[in-house]
């Protein structure tokens, strides 16, 4: 058994245990929980993880911090907030806005935060999203393509500094439709490349990239909770043009497909969750902006940025199981497959992937999860807020 596996075991198991003692707390819609006699219970709601809303706050904010570890980054330290928001206190509409910010450092050197908000606005007429990270940390590059990706002595690690921001603002046009447009800056900077034995030209990585691109989303969207759903579907449909006239380094364009389903199914809030996922791109694409699987949402179990090709397609599966009071625990499988072209997907080049995984409501609807997954030949560990799809 792996290092990695040792300790996402050992890590799920305490977290078990120490929560524990927070299972006879109820899970009120719009309120805060009151303080209980449990040292645990007041220690989670001193970090704001009460597993309400308190309204009567501009934003009502949860801390948690969780340690984390990848043969890259090494042993670290991750801190996850999550704040929850109403514009406006008399819509009733809207579903709570939400402030997400994920940070991490680690003890060689690794630093970076990410933000993901969500803003609902004028009986949910209107939405604003914003993504941002910052982040100075060891990624790995294979190269580009299955045949490259799959081989273990291609390995290249390098530091990759990194900056983009994604604004995108939404207006529905009907019941569950809604159009946006909005932009993507992406810069990427590697450096301290060791090529080690990889016989990988490692040229791609020598210089740094700004993408600059404009983006247009189309989608349906009947999912009651975006970080959290019980139930509805998503159909989305996102298009990004790079362009040097935008200040693009190179010129290319994307094209994002996403469709999800949510069911209740089982015992309380216990949900089925399917997604199939697509991304296309046509160009002159960057190293860093070519289509991946891996990391925290796509394929669990694989290293980010170790299989990357113009084109990607994946689809996941996962039960998440309601338990008493505010845990619950899921378990998914999956599979995936990058290729140069919409016509290169080789069925004997697929990536399946399965695991497992414990949450506990911090807030309303909005879970903390530790998910341990399973690739070829590889094992990954998460620690984040909300649901990976």
């Amino acid at each position: 058994m792996s290092k990695l596996l040792k300790l996402g075991v050992s890590l799920l198991l305490l977290n078990s245990t120490c929560l524990y003692a927070a299972d006879k707390m109820t899970s009120p819609p719009v309120e805060a929980h009151e303080q209980t006699d449990s040292w645990v219970d007041k220690l989670l709601n001193k970090l704001g993880a009460d597993g309400g809303f308190d309204d009567t706050k501009a934003i009502d904010f949860s801390i948690l911090p969780g340690p984390f570890y990848g043969p890259e980054t090494s042993l670290g330290l991750g801190i996850s907030a999550i704040g929850l928001y109403q514009v406006d206190k008399q819509d009733r509409q809207s579903q709570l806005s939400s402030a997400v910010i994920n940070g991490f450092a680690s003890v060689n050197g690794s630093l970076g935060v990410k933000l993901e908000n969500r803003t609902f606005l004028s009986e949910d007429s209107w939405r604003f999203y914003f993504d941002g990270l910052i982040s100075d940390s060891p990624e790995v590059y294979y190269g580009v393509g299955y045949p490259e990706n799959h081989q273990d002595d291609n390995k290249i690690v390098y530091k990759n500094r990194q900056f983009s921001v994604a604004p995108l603002i939404l207006k529905r046009v009907a019941s569950g439709t809604y159009l946006g447009a909005g932009f993507d800056v992406n810069y990427a900077k590697a450096r301290d490349i060791n090529v080690e034995e990889s016989k990988i030209d490692p040229s791609p990585l020598a210089k740094s990239n700004l993408a600059m691109g404009v983006k247009l989303q189309a989608s349906y969207d009947t999912r009651d909770v975006l970080g959290n759903p019980y139930e509805g579907r998503l159909l989305q449909l996102d298009t990004g043009f790079y362009m040097p006239e935008l200040g693009s380094q190179q010129r290319f364009q994307s094209i994002e497909l996403n469709y999800s389903e949510y069911m209740q199914m089982g015992p309380r809030n216990s949900v089925l969750a399917w997604q199939l996922r697509g991304r296309f791109t046509h160009g002159n694409v960057p190293w860093h902006m070519l289509s991946q699987v891996g990391g925290g949402s796509e394929l669990r179990g694989y290293t980010a940025g170790r299989y990357r090709d113009k084109q990607m397609l994946m689809g996941q599966l996962e039960y998440r199981w309601d338990l008493p009071g505010r845990h619950g625990v899921v378990a998914w499988t999956g599979v995936g497959a990058v290729a140069p072209s919409v016509r290169g997907f080789n069925s004997s080049e697929l990536l399946p992937n399965v695991g497992i995984g414990y949450r506990f409501e911090v807030k309303t609807r909005a879970n903390l999860r530790l998910d341990l997954g399973f690739g070829d030949g590889e094992t990954g560990f998460y620690f984040n807020l909300n649901e990976a799809f």
